[in-house]
């Protein structure tokens, strides 16, 4: 079984995939998505969490080669609050520094975005738990270059594969690498009897136009 199906697998499991299409969840972005993934909950799990963090390495020596060789992220950046245990975890595995990146600047104390000790032309590997419309991604890369860094690429655990992400990370120049995504989690949910056939057709539509996916179809 191929791990992007197997963390699929693991995250309905420990049930941080939630499903439902009546009563929507509403995004940060106002989007209205018969699916969540919170992912936050996959730390209580040592066992999932210990193969999610390995599927986080194995993709870092297979997309650099290893942690110091030439070209490869300096630092792990994680996305304040939800990635930064596994930014964290993938940053102890590696032997690399660590930062993290707020959504914005604090108000108070230093005023800072980025946290931690990053040395001006850094490389930074962004690390998210989850990519929906792509847009906390961008703003961390942002943040991380406005203060001297460097940024090529995001690893995250799931994205939803929505059209709108992939316009802003190629907007961005950005690389994104994920361990499993949107229809891997359909394609088990399936199979685990989580959703029918019928609601696997009408989560679908939401994949193609998730902006008015509520008003076509909960009316």
């Amino acid at each position: 079984m191929q791990k992007e199906q197997q963390i699929a697998e693991m995250l309905l499991k420990c049930s941080a995939v939630k499903v439902s299409i009546n009563s929507p969840f509403t995004w940060t972005s106002g989007i209205k998505s018969p699916v969540y993934c919170d992912n936050r909950k996959m730390i209580s799990y040592p066992k999932e969490r210990a193969f999610i963090v390995n599927a986080f390495k194995e993709l870092f020596l297979e997309t650099f080669g290893g942690a110091g060789g030439a070209g490869a992220p300096e630092y792990v950046g994680g996305t304040a609050t939800a990635a930064i245990p596994w930014a964290a975890f993938l940053a102890q595995v590696l032997e690399v520094p660590m930062v993290y990146i707020r959504p914005e600047k604090k108000e108070h104390g230093a005023g800072k975005q980025v946290e931690g000790d990053m040395k001006k032309g850094s490389r930074v590997l962004i690390v998210e738990d989850l990519i929906s419309t792509g847009g906390s991604s961008v703003n961390a890369a942002e943040a991380v270059v406005r203060e001297g860094g460097v940024v090529s690429h995001v690893f995250a655990i799931v994205t939803y594969e929505l059209d709108e992400a992939k316009k802003r990370f190629d907007e961005a120049k950005l690389k994104l690498s994920t361990l499993t995504n949107f229809t891997a989690i359909l394609e088990a949910a399936v199979q685990s009897g989580a959703i029918s056939k019928e609601q696997l057709i009408l989560i679908q539509e939401f994949k193609k136009d998730p902006r008015t996916w509520a008003e076509k179809f909960l009316k």
